[in-house]
């Protein structure tokens, strides 16, 4: 019978074209109310205050519209959900973090099955715990690169469901100072960071797509999480890269592929911890300019049972001192410029895969001769490089069982 009189005064209102008909519907509800907003355009900003549900159609046509100043939709309570609304026209202040939806120091609240559109931040977490961000369609507002905002940014917030959003030319999807999220099945395309996270642990991250970004996943001062399932695709350009390791230690990466990439993978000083480890196994590292890229001290590595193929450099590293990626742990790859043979027919090569550093390989030294691989001239400096080196070769890895074809991994040859 409430509900029934809530829905009647804002009907109401509606017809008498008051601007703050929503916020006076939420200010009379009771706590757990729910209102069902019929296909229309409400006038944002609103304040959430108490445990509250607003949805509306199937098909997002309840259209909530800030009025171009501040955050469209405050939610300053627990048990809140925003079901099928679009959600428009926030405010352009970065020092506001003017965003669609903003939560703080809350719970239990669910934003699922909406279209936010020309809001400067998408959804704006900050100390929120076991809540769901689901099902999401998330623009920024239509501004260069760095100057829009993060599509959905969780700040000191755990234990949270962040699944099956869709992002498209937003800045970035952050996950810093937070533990225990999941990340799952989301597509992001056109934007910054895909994800990036910073004094983070313990998050799962399975099964998204990245397309067309500068950075696919991003992993800083951060531990013990895991990166399953996901595919990065055309990360590109002088920061381009796949998945990224900065100080970040005890991770396993598995079953990621990376294709099309500047880098496909890069280790910067991980793991960070003396006494730990990173697992890095099956994975597909496929037609990067840098399958792997070593930067700073990067050791104690298990890289293993993973496919590198059609790579410019399978592995580069950029210490010009001491090389590090021979002290990691190879074993079991799939190496497609391995020269071997398998005389007793066990799908593991007969001999060890050795990959050197040739001082005369200049487009390690100069990225912008890359653009020249494969040409005649590339080519015969490269075959004379190996045939009469004129420096002593470093040796960059030894994968002791390197796997002879590909389906060889599927079929679970190395063991």
């Amino acid at each position: 019978m409430k509900r029934a009189v809530l829905m009647m005064i804002l009907g109401v209102a509606i017809m008498m074209g008051r601007d703050n008909v929503l916020q006076d519907t939420i200010d009379q509800a009771a706590p757990g109310s729910k209102l069902e907003l019929p296909s229309g355009e409400y006038h944002g900003n609103i304040i959430i205050k108490k445990p509250l549900i607003i949805q509306g159609p199937d098909d997002r046509s309840a259209k909530i519209v800030g009025d171009g100043n501040g955050t469209v939709v405050t939610i300053r309570s627990s048990y809140v959900t925003l079901k099928n609304l679009t959600i428009k026209h926030s405010g352009a202040e970065h020092e506001r973090v003017d965003a669609a939806v903003s939560i703080k120091k809350a719970e239990h609240v669910t934003v699922d099955n909406c279209h936010i559109d020309d809001c400067l931040f998408g959804i704006d977490m900050e100390q929120v715990n076991r809540s769901q961000i689901t099902r999401n369609w998330i623009r920024s507002k239509p501004f260069s690169l760095g100057l829009r905002g993060d599509a959905v940014r969780v700040w000191y917030s755990n234990d949270n469901n962040l699944s099956e959003n869709y992002v498209t030319k937003s800045r970035d999807f952050v996950v810093w100072y937070s533990h225990g999220n999941t990340i799952a099945h989301n597509f992001g395309e056109y934007s910054r960071y895909s994800l990036h996270f910073m004094y983070a642990g313990k998050n799962d991250v399975l099964f998204n797509t990245y397309e067309h970004n500068s950075v696919g996943i991003f992993f800083m001062y951060s531990q013990d999480s895991i990166a399953i399932g996901n595919v990065i695709k055309s990360s590109l350009g002088t920061t381009g890269l796949g998945i990224g390791l900065k100080d970040a230690s005890n991770f396993t990466l598995k079953d990621n592929t990376m294709i099309y990439c500047a880098r496909g993978l890069y280790i910067d000083r991980s793991p960070f911890q003396p006494d730990q480890n990173n697992t890095i196994e099956n994975n597909r590292i496929l037609y990067n300019a840098e399958g792997i890229h070593f930067h700073s001290l990067s050791i104690s590595n298990n890289i293993v049972g993973n496919i590198f193929k059609g790579n410019i450099e399978h592995v580069v590293d950029d210490d010009k001192v001491t090389l590090h990626s021979i002290k990691n742990h190879w074993d079991g790859n799939y190496w497609d410029d391995y020269e071997g043979f398998d005389k007793n027919g066990d799908g593991i090569g007969d001999t060890p895969y050795l990959l050197f550093y040739y001082a005369d390989k200049i487009w390690l030294l100069n990225p912008n001769i890359k653009f020249f691989y494969a040409s005649p001239i590339i080519s015969i400096m490269n075959f004379l490089a190996r045939l009469a080196p004129i420096s002593q070769p470093v040796l960059l890895l030894k994968d002791s069982h390197p796997v002879m074809f590909e389906k060889d991994l599927e079929k679970g040859v190395f063991k």
